[in-house]
This record gives C-alpha cells, structure tokens and sequence, in this order.
C-alpha cells in the first residue's frame, strides 16, 4: 500500500461484498462508508497489516520509502474518514492501489487507527540517519552557470502543484510552461531561493529538503532531515539553510551549496521542555535566523554571521568584563522569553521588530535589538502573518494581516503599533499580495464556505474593498502572485483540475488560463529575492 503516490484505483468491490460508492451526496457517501468499515467481523492484526500491505512503500518502521512516511505528525492535517477512504479507494493521479477488494471495512479501520498512534519506540533521526540520507545528483560547480534558456531567470515563477506533486518553472514575460518535474510528497512553507535566484530550495511535511537548479532545470541535491518538518529558510547570504522540524524536535543546518550537514541542533527551552519547531526565517539585515518555537514561548535568533559576538549564557553582570560563560557567536541561539508561544510571525523591513500571533488570536511584538515583546497588538479573529504585507499609508509605515477565523482583514500602524483598522471581508481569508506598482491589495476568502470562490481589492489608500472579483463561481480561488513588473496577478484556482488565473492588474480581466494540478502556490523568483513589501518573506 502506498497511501500516496501514482496509479490510484477507483469502485473495486471489497471482502465485504460492499462496493463503496463515489457518487452520491457527501453526507449519504460518509455515513454508507463509515457502515461498511464497522460491519464487518473479521479480527483486524493492524501490524500484520502494515507489514504485508504497506511497508514496502512506507517503510517497516513507517518512516517512508518511496511513500511518505505514516506518523501521527506526519498525518495530522487528514481526517481518519479521509485516511479510511484513500486506503479503501485509492488516490487518483498517484501509485496509491485501493485496497477495499483486499481488506475488510474492520481491517481498515484497524490499519487508521495503528497509523494515528505513536509508535511504541519513539523513532529517532539523528545525524547518522541526516548524513546517510543524502542524494547528490550533480556535483557543486559542475552545472553550466548561465540559464539554458531565453527567458528573463528573474521574472520567472516556481508553482507548486500538489493535486499530482508536480513542480511547474513558469516564463513570468510569455505566461508559458518551461518545465514540469515531481517533487517529494506535500511540499510545505513555501520554497525560497539563494540570492541571485539561481537556486530554489524544497521542504517536503516528511523531512526532505531538494535542492534544484532553476538555471539548468536540473535537481542538484536532496537530503531527509527529519520525520516531520515545518519549513526552511535561506540565509541572506546564499551560504546556509535551516530547517525546522516537528518531528524529531530540533533545527539542521545545512550547507546550501550541496546540502551537506552543518550542524543539528536539539531544541530545548531554559527547563529542558522540548519543543516542535512553529517557523524559521531568514533575517538578512541582521545577518541571522529566526526561530518561533512550538510548545514553549521562546523566539531563537541563530546568527550565521563568522564575526557575531560571542553569546552569554545565563546572567551577567558586565558584559565588557567579559563575566559569565561565552560560547562563540555563529551558530549559537540567544533565547528571547516570551510571555506566551507565538504560532506564525512577520518582519518589519528593517527586521528590527517580529509581529507574533499567538494561540488566542492576539498579537504581539517583539524587538530583536532588546530581545522582548514591546506592544501587544489587536488582531481579530486568528491572523496569519505569514501572509502579512507592508506598504506606505498617510506618510507611515503599515502591515496588514488576513484572519483565519473572521471575515476581516487588520492593518496596523508599524510606528504606533496600533491598529487603523480592520476591513470586512466577504469571509475568512489566507492569503494578501500586492505589489510596489499597484495600488491594490489582493485577498482571498478561501477559508470562507460560501465565498471562497472571490478575491477582493482593496485600496491601499482608502482602506477600502473596491472590488471583487469571481472568475469561475464554485471554484477555490486563492494566493494571487504579481510578475516582476506588476502588470499581471496570477491567482490559483485550487482544484485538481485547477488552473493559474492571469489577471490584468489594472482591468482586473483574467488575460489567460493556465491549466494546473492544485496550484496551491506561487512564487517570482525576483518579487522573493528583493524582498518585495508586496509579498510574505
């Protein structure tokens, strides 16, 4: 069984005589199916199971194999029905074989449940395991060092399409297809580039990062650095990239030439609580990383830079005298204490302030230079900063926020830290992209049951909706991306048969449409690279 890759089955009839039905209502399809998994009778050997029908593709220890890997961690964001359903059915467009022609509803149901508990030894990923893991499939300096294509290498976009774990290198200037490659299982927070935009850099939900040559559109190296990971970032200087794991608890540093290890870093507060790690990012103007941690309210910053001070454990008295245990500067966190565990953050440009949500909705600030919260912020709903933006308001600096759970999308006054105002939406949103060449603030309402077919422009002087837009009514519409040079959005419809949606920026009329597998997202490789206040860093 391989619960995810190509080659799905649909229909098959099972041992229980009972062939589950793919077209009827969602209400009558659950309740029919959930009958057939509890009617049978036959004893269920979950491990027994595992082993015959899955462990070739998932691995025995359900770490993966050419599958991904099977963990609590790993499954968190599928429902059990969904999970029952994929190993009765199948996957479509995927190697994933239904298996109700093989397997009782009971044994099924067996097989759900055994793949949502921990294992009962804890499964460990250490630098043993990270080293061993490594793919090179070109050696550094052996590629050519100029595009093998006629198209701007700036203005070109990476779309991420999970409907068939495909990536697409899109030409931003012809809007046409250059390459179409696959990519490891759920790719997740959003690739991120070196700095002249030559690399793009992958983190898949069960640990493996890639790395791919846009110029040569050519896969140059690979490495599985954990179980369950959150994101990566690149560092400001195109010499490092760190990622961030749930699973096991801790931070890799890798070389982002060849994805060598760097260095692993256990994560463990001042108690010696471990802790999931929420997002890392790139810092660049302070030369350094930052950490958000998961289950303990401490925000890492981790300098790459070979001439940071040293780092003071503990109190001191006087730093000039040196007091205290110094341990040197590159690579070793400094810890700032919260008040409460941030779950998603945003940076100033300057990066001397991080803007935290934190799990009751509310905000905060924190300034990197005195290393506490400053401000707390009044955010409704649950923000998700990750897709804040900035830009000019009235002669100062804002940022604006999309909410999860409200209808409502918040600016705030980056000076005062107040908030100017919070802007009803058609529903709960994602995503907001804009650009320095647009006086438009683009949001989605994805989130929203009844709306998440519309996008919305907002005036980024009147702080006002003064369109929306419907382009293909039912459809998830979502994560709008600008060219280079602002003149087109290109937002995704988020169906398996989905498409890249090309908008005029200033007719708003969609110019073209550009078929896609569940573009989940999209990413300019120069908007990305110069830090664009348009787009999420």
């Amino acid at each position: 069984m391989n619960l995810f890759h190509r080659g799905g089955r649909r229909g098959a009839r099972g041992n229980s005589g009972f062939a589950f039905p793919l077209r009827s209502s969602a209400s009558s399809s659950v309740k029919i199916f959930l009958f057939w998994l509890l009617s049978t009778a036959a004893f269920a050997d979950a491990p027994a199971l595992f082993a015959q029908h899955c462990a070739q593709c998932h691995g025995a220890d359900r770490l993966g194999n050419i599958g991904p890997a099977l963990l609590p961690e790993s499954l968190e964001r599928l429902k059990r029905y969904d999970a029952a359903k994929t190993i009765a059915q199948g996957r479509i467009a995927t190697q994933m074989a239904g298996f109700q022609d093989k397997l009782s509803g009971q044994e099924i149901q067996a097989l759900v449940d055994y793949l949502y508990a921990a294992p009962e030894k804890a499964p460990a990923w250490g630098e043993k395991e990270i080293r061993a893991s490594r793919i090179e499939y070109a050696k550094p300096g052996s590629l050519p060092a100029k595009p093998v294509f006629s198209a701007d290498p700036l203005n070109l976009f990476v779309v991420v399409e999970s409907g068939d774990h495909h990536v697409t290198i899109l030409d931003g200037d012809k809007l046409e297809p250059i390459t179409r490659f696959a990519s490891r299982y759920a790719l997740h927070g959003g690739p991120k580039f070196s700095p002249d935009g030559r690399y793009v850099y992958f983190a898949s939900r069960d640990g493996w990062v890639s790395q791919y040559d846009i110029w040569n559109l050519k896969l140059v190296a690979e490495i599985r650095v954990g179980l369950n990971t959150r994101n990566l970032a690149v560092s400001g200087d195109g010499k490092y990239v760190l990622a961030g794991n749930t699973l096991p608890h801790t931070l890799v540093l890798l070389d982002a030439k060849d994805l060598s290890l760097v260095k692993r870093m256990p994560v463990a507060g001042s108690s010696g609580k471990t802790s999931r790690v929420s997002a890392v990012y790139d810092a660049a103007p302070r030369k350094s990383f930052i950490a958000a941690l998961k289950d303990i309210p401490e925000v890492w910053e981790i300098s790459y830079d070979p001439k940071a001070p040293p780092v003071f454990k503990g109190l001191v008295h006087d730093y000039k005298m040196a007091e205290g245990l110094a341990v040197p500067g590159q690579f070793t966190p400094k810890v700032i204490e919260l008040d409460g565990i941030l779950d998603d953050f945003f940076f100033d440009q300057s990066y001397d302030h991080l803007i935290g949500a934190s799990r009751d909705g509310k905000g905060q600030v924190v300034n990197l230079n005195v290393r506490r919260k400053i401000a707390t912020l009044d955010l409704s709903g649950m923000p998700h900063l990750g897709s804040g933006i900035t830009w000019e308001w009235q002669g100062k600096p804002v940022f604006a926020t999309p909410n999860l759970k409200s209808g409502t999308v918040s600016v705030v006054d980056m000076k005062e830290w107040k908030t100017v105002k919070h802007i009803e939406m058609a529903g709960p949103g994602f995503f907001l992209r804009s650009h320095e060449n647009t006086p438009y603030v683009w949001a989605d309402a994805m989130m929203s049951p009844r709306h998440r077919d519309s996008l919305q422009l907002i005036d980024k002087d009147t702080l006002e909706v003064v369109k929306t837009l419907t382009p293909e009514p039912g459809k998830t519409v979502a994560h709008v991306e600008f060219t280079r040079d602002g003149r087109y959005a290109l937002a995704s419809l988020m169906e398996r048969d989905g498409a890249l949606l090309v908008f005029d920026a200033k007719t708003f009329e969609v110019v073209k449409r550009i078929p896609m597998s569940r573009p989940v997202g999209k990413y300019n490789v120069y908007n990305k690279t110069t830090r664009s206040a348009g787009t999420s860093h």
